[in-house]
């Protein structure tokens, strides 16, 4: 009898299947600091902070198996959690449509959840590129207008979709600077676990 898969995850099922799969430094880097992106804006928002975190911890997890072919990136993360055991339609849509226009899976963004999953993990380029650039490396002392300046410059993180972080933080009914400091706030939270 085939065992029912299930629709909610907890942080330590989706910590676990996140060191399962994804092994490379930097990937774990960004998908950790968009998970406490996300952790934040979910709360300020009154959403589902675990099913906000988790998605994002995971949004990424297909990476190192496809080892740079985005054709099915997003499609294969949500084939590996349906693997172990879970159907989490919320999750599985924002992953896949966080890779709008990237993979070939089609799906789009529809949802306030995905628009802002889209944009935060985007966010996180900018946010670690600008303290990668300061002096003491850390993100204590980062201020929003400084990164806004940062969204302001194409050339700089210039592989981050900028379209992606503005429609997220009008998705998220916050202003800029709020939206910003927010994310500023969920990196200070975790800068030891990341290294800033």
């Amino acid at each position: 009898m085939m065992q029912s898969l299930k629709d909610r995850m907890s942080r330590e099922e989706a910590f676990g299947i996140w060191d399962k799969y994804l092994k490379t430094n930097y990937l774990r880097l960004h998908t950790l600091e968009s998970e406490a992106i996300m952790r934040k804006l979910a709360t300020k928002l009154g959403e589902d902070a675990e099913l906000w975190g988790n998605t994002a911890l995971l949004h990424d997890l297909d990476m190192d198996i496809l080892e740079g072919d985005y054709q099915q990136h997003g499609a294969k993360t949500v084939e590996l959690l349906k693997s172990e055991g879970f159907e989490i339609p919320q999750m599985f849509q924002a992953i896949k449509a966080h890779c709008e226009g990237v993979s070939q899976t089609g799906v789009k963004r529809e949802t306030k959840f995905d628009f802002i999953l889209a944009g935060a993990e985007n966010l996180t380029g900018i946010i670690s590129a600008y303290v990668a650039l300061k002096p003491d490396k850390k993100i204590d002392g980062t201020k929003s207008s400084s990164i806004r300046k940062k969204l302001k410059t194409p050339a700089f993180a210039a592989s981050v979709n900028r379209e992606f972080i503005a429609l997220a933080i009008e998705a998220s009914g916050l202003d800029e600077n709020s939206f910003l400091s927010l994310a500023i706030e969920a990196f200070e939270e975790i800068a030891t676990e990341i290294g800033m």
